[in-house]
């Protein structure tokens, strides 16, 4: 694996285009049908929580988090964490998440869910959905809802719904 020195920083607008192309050439046109795209549809992410990756001054990376209910519960949805192929396999898509769940921590944010493969997002905290516990307004396979619970959070119960 070639070794790359990454420099994360919060994204600022500056950085949109860059990070909607990366997006399109990681998740293709699909993306817009995916459940987890759906709720964010309309939803700005947290601009304290969305980072990008540089090399040099090329963003090869980026990473958001957006403001989600779950029932009752105000919870963060992550994604989504995007490399550019070209930089793949080399720790950036782990340093952003530990940057971006780092930061959620220490702003007092408790929940943050996502879709995807616990054996990649286990180690930042996260574990199956209990099923039944927590669901989404489209399909999503079960074995890949996946909830991180920090700041004594409990396990939220219910639908959800973008923003809170």
């Amino acid at each position: 694996m070639k070794q790359t020195t990454w420099v994360i920083r919060l994204e600022d607008a500056a950085d949109n285009t860059a990070i909607e192309d990366l997006q399109a050439e990681a998740f293709g046109p699909g993306r817009f049908a995916r459940t987890a795209f759906r709720i964010r549809e309309n939803v700005p992410h947290r601009p304290d929580l969305a980072f990008v990756g540089l090399v040099g001054s090329h963003i090869a990376g980026s990473i958001r988090l957006s403001p989600i209910l779950i029932g009752d519960s105000e919870a963060l949805l992550l994604g989504p964490l995007t490399v550019s192929p070209d930089f793949k396999n080399r720790g950036l898509g782990k340093a952003l998440m530990r940057t971006a769940m780092n930061a959620a921590e220490l702003a007092g944010d408790g929940i943050v869910l996502l879709v995807g493969d616990a054996p990649y997002y286990s180690p930042f905290g996260f574990q199956q959905v209990p099923p039944g516990q927590i669901t989404l307004p489209g399909p999503v396979d079960p074995a890949r809802l996946l909830v991180a619970l920090m700041n004594d959070a409990e396990m939220p119960v219910g639908a959800v719904h973008g923003g809170y």
